[in-house]
């Protein structure tokens, strides 16, 4: 009899499990079930295009096409009215600056509107009026694709050599470019012409956990460890919006992601992990803006589900690497 509590144990051990064993493969059926192939880029009909300087109408380059532009800058946009100005008073401060004391630099900065439903495209129109739209470009999706899928439209919209992902909140110190750049540099020679700069807010982590909830830090730290064990590790920030890629790197990563929304920075990575793309994490200068569009519980749950959906979904083969998107 006395053996009866440790069989018990044994077998409630055994069953746990079994259990963990069971909702495992659940979870990975209704991840390869739910998956899609990869889809063709559809565009409406208004996003093949952009408005001039002077109102009328141009079609959009592709990024299978040259580059033409040493930078492109991409800015996702979503609500951003308010937040915007400010990042683009010092974004074009810096890079008018910068071309003035070197005429051979040349730049684009595109502002990808996510189906905002205040004047985002507006205030962004005026800036390509102010500064023509050779430089400033406005892309107006129908609907709201998330923050991935607006900054996937811009990237496939772009004509630079080199490509900057750069959040409309500003956060980031805009002459950090240089930092990310320097980084790039140091990873020649790049394989097939491709390697990523990934900006990092890691060296601020103390800071930031003075500032934060006790709640947000469990939050943040949850999903650290989840990109670490799921999908990336070696890169302590993966949601950084400032990130510079090569332009084919921009062009092989952007080309196999499906996630849209939040965690797509953590996809890109995992695909240019796959693809033995070298990456580099480079510290920036960063400060909280106010406004930000994510809600800590449900936005974190969402990201956690998507981490879980990226690492099933390519191990069990749903999505493969290497596709080919196809454009509509």
């Amino acid at each position: 009899m006395a053996l009866l509590p440790l069989q018990l144990a044994a077998l409630g051990a055994v069953l746990g499990v079994a259990l963990a064993i069971a909702a495992l493969i659940l979870v990975s059926l209704v991840a390869f079930i739910t998956a899609t192939e990869m889809p063709p880029l559809h565009r409406h009909e208004a996003e093949r295009f952009f408005l001039n300087s002077g109102g009328q109408r141009e079609a959009l380059p592709s990024i299978a096409a040259a580059p033409t532009k040493q930078l492109s800058v991409v800015v996702p946009s979503y609500n951003e009215e308010k937040r915007l100005p400010v990042m683009m008073d010092e974004a074009l401060g810096y890079l008018e600056e910068r071309q003035k004391q070197d005429p051979t630099f040349t730049y684009e900065l595109i502002v990808v509107d996510d189906g905002s439903e205040d004047q985002t495209s507006k205030v962004a129109f005026k800036y390509c009026q102010k500064y023509g739209s050779d430089k400033i470009r406005v892309i107006t999706l129908v609907k709201n694709r998330g923050k991935g899928g607006a900054v996937k439209m811009g990237v496939f919209s772009s004509r630079g050599k080199k490509i900057l992902m750069a959040d409309a909140d500003g956060a980031t110190k805009f002459p950090d470019v240089e930092k990310l750049e320097k980084g790039l540099d140091e990873l020649q020679p790049w394989p097939d012409q491709m390697a990523i700069a990934c900006g990092s807010r890691a060296h601020l982590q103390k800071e930031s956990i003075a500032q934060r909830s006790y709640f947000r830090t469990l939050l943040m730290y949850g999903f650290h460890g989840l990109v670490w064990v799921l999908c990336v590790r070696g890169i302590r920030d993966t949601q950084c919006g400032f990130k510079l890629l090569t332009r084919e790197a921009a062009r092989r990563t952007f080309s196999s992601l499906h996630v849209e929304r939040w965690a797509f920075d953590v996809e890109l990575l995992y695909i240019a992990r796959s693809l033995r793309v070298p990456v580099a994490e480079i510290a920036v200068n960063w400060t909280e803006i106010e406004g930000s569009k994510l809600v800590p519980f449900w936005s974190w749950l969402q990201m956690g589900r998507d981490l879980l959906f990226i690492r099933l979904r390519y191990m069990t083969g749903a999505w493969k690497l290497g596709q080919t998107r196809k454009f509509d």
